[in-house]
């Protein structure tokens, strides 16, 4: 046994497919089958069940890749530890970000990190607050990115900005006269929402709470874009984050009109989280003094406005 079977193992335990598990480990689909059977025979047990539409794990499967998960993260820190040892921004780290925040943000942060930080390999996943906190958990995520806090032991945090959500209505509503809003003035409303598991969702709805907003409920939008789309028919109105507004290709929905909340303005704090055992602190704190500095720079002061932190519904 070694890492490299552990490596396929796990591989298959997170995508349920021998094909794009093998893809992942960068081997041929022969090979990787064939090196999990010979770990079978090693063990002694059935790992992998399979048939003809399906892959999965067995109980005993599961259990062992649990362990895996967290030997190959072990391996992994160990050799970052060595890369990190002379300059700690450089080597591998795999980020997670939110998807109410991940189109947004990333554009912005990207290319300046990596100028400044040309050793740093980034690789970054797209993912919801639950399987974000579970690879983070499992060692698969070095970081991640999203709305805080977040009530889980073992996580440090690093707060990167705070952002004001704005309502976004139809530029024929009656919102689109004012100059701002609120939140009692969203009474009666029809509210266009997320679909469970979006972390903004839950947020959306405590700022609501207070009032009689109706939730649409024949339909729940994927992304925020969705939702966008579906605000400028006239159908309902939404609350968006500052980020994903001020972005410069957005703002030009000439349909939305995207209308400020009176102070204090309900917000979401976003930050930087990590697991406390992880030895690479300093390039954390790094990468998020250059979100902030980015964020200072890319929202002028005229726009910041006094907020009311939202705690976010998991």
């Amino acid at each position: 046994m070694n890492l490299r079977d552990l490596e396929y193992l796990a591989a298959v335990g997170e995508l349920k497919h021998f094909r794009k598990a093998a893809e992942k480990c960068f081997v041929s689909q022969p090979t990787l089958s064939g090196q999990l059977k010979k770990l079978e025979i090693y063990l002694g047990v059935q790992l992998v069940e399979r048939n003809t539409r399906s892959v999965f794990l067995t109980p005993i499967g599961e259990e062992i890749v649990k362990t895996a998960r967290t030997i190959l993260a072990d391996a992994a820190s160990i050799e970052n530890m060595a890369a990190t040892f002379s300059d700690p921004m450089c080597g591998t780290l795999n980020i997670g970000l939110i998807p109410t925040i991940a189109p947004y943000l990333l554009p912005m942060i990207v290319q300046p990190i990596n100028e400044a930080y040309p050793q740093l390999e980034i690789i970054l996943h797209e993912v919801q607050t639950d399987v974000m906190l579970e690879k983070l958990n499992e060692g698969i995520l070095d970081a991640g990115i999203l709305a805080v806090p977040i009530e889980m032991k073992g996580l440090g945090e690093i707060i990167l900005y705070t952002e004001p959500f704005y309502v976004a209505a139809n530029n024929q509503h009656l919102f689109a006269t004012k100059s701002s809003i609120k939140i009692e003035d969203l009474k009666d409303e029809t509210l266009l929402l997320l679909e469970e598991g979006h972390c903004l969702r839950g947020q959306v709805m405590d700022v609501c709470s207070q009032t009689m907003t109706k939730e649409r409920k024949d339909f729940q939008g994927t992304s925020l874009e969705t939702i966008r789309h579906m605000v400028s028919t006239g159908i309902g109105i939404t609350l968006i984050p500052q980020t994903a507004i001020d972005y410069k290709n957005l703002i030009q929905n000439s349909s939305i009109k995207y209308i400020p909340f009176k102070k204090p303005a309900p917000a979401r704090r976003v930050g930087l989280l990590f697991r406390k055992t992880s030895n690479r602190k300093v390039c954390f704190e790094k990468i998020a003094a250059s979100i902030q500095s980015i964020i200072e720079k890319e929202f002028s002061v005229d726009e910041v406005v006094e907020v009311l932190s939202v705690k976010m519904k998991r």
